[in-house]
């Protein structure tokens, strides 16, 4: 336990929040910056002369649900959470399961990239946000139920969806998709150690593909590379694609963005993809 930086991170969290933003009238004899200690101590359900202590670093170490009342009373952000876990001495607890909240700047990504098929990825490889153009390109994602929508599951088990489009990976690409997919999903089995979702697919997906089983006896978490991919697309042939992966480490989640090469036929397949949309659920499969 830091006893001193922990004092000082309480007040500067505590000086930065106005009695206002929790509620609390302003008062007109407020001297200090932010709230007063008395007030956090309320908003966190500990005794003020605890908190005292803790900001004059001379208290004992707090416990977690101490720490879980004053990350509340001050609204820390998940990183600040962490901070205050780590200077008591406590390290936070590891999360219930992979985050499936997509931030609003992420959604905003998407929607700016109009040439480009760009989708979101949770730590399980379940699609869980997207673009026009990606619905285009593989699947209109919003009339699949949420099972459906694992890539790795429709990788490795073979998962039929009726009517969904979803174009072929050529067997080289798929081959180091498969490596890339067992690689992540292992890390993040070791990362969720009590997720029961992550602890079921990977259970499914040993019982179900011999591939799959091989590749994660193997016991990789090594990064791969980014690469060039080529779909075999049901409408329009094979496309060759440039894959770039944009990690989102405070959420667990990574950005696919597929862009094709200035003048390629490629190019003109996305662009005949974003004329025609998603309306082909009739294609013949």
């Amino acid at each position: 336990m830091d006893r001193q930086e922990l004092a000082a991170f309480l007040r500067s969290r505590r000086e930065r929040i106005s009695a206002a933003d929790v509620g609390l009238p302003a008062g007109r004899r407020r001297r200090t910056p932010g709230l007063r200690r008395e007030e956090v101590a309320q908003l966190a359900y500990i005794s003020t002369e605890y908190y005292t202590r803790l900001e004059q670093a001379r208290a004992p170490r707090p416990s977690r649900e101490v720490l879980a009342g004053l990350t509340r009373a001050l609204r820390l952000s998940d990183a600040e959470r962490d901070h205050l876990h780590h200077l008591a001495g406590a390290p936070p607890a590891p999360p219930p399961g992979p985050c499936r909240e997509v931030q609003r700047n992420t959604l905003d990504l998407l929607d700016r990239l109009p040439q480009a098929a760009a989708f979101v990825l949770s730590a399980t490889y379940e699609v869980i946000a997207w673009n026009d153009l990606a619905a285009a390109l593989m699947t209109d994602f919003s009339a699949l139920p949420r099972r459906d929508r694992n890539l790795i599951r429709q990788v490795f088990l073979g998962v039929h969806l009726e009517g969904s489009r979803l174009p072929v990976l050529a067997p080289a690409d798929r081959a180091v998709f498969a490596h890339e997919a067992a690689r992540r999903l292992r890390a993040a089995a070791a990362r969720y150690p009590g997720a029961s979702e992550v602890a079921e697919l990977v259970a499914e997906l040993l019982a179900g593909s011999a591939e799959f089983a091989r590749l994660w006896a193997s016991h990789d978490v090594s990064p791969g590379p980014n690469m060039r991919k080529t779909l075999q697309h049901p409408l329009v042939g094979p496309i060759t694609l440039n894959c770039d992966v944009l990690d989102i480490s405070d959420r667990d989640q990574h950005v696919v963005i597929y862009t094709a090469d200035p003048g390629s036929p490629a190019e003109e397949a996305l662009r005949l993809l974003s004329v025609i949309g998603t309306q082909r659920m009739n294609v013949p499969g």
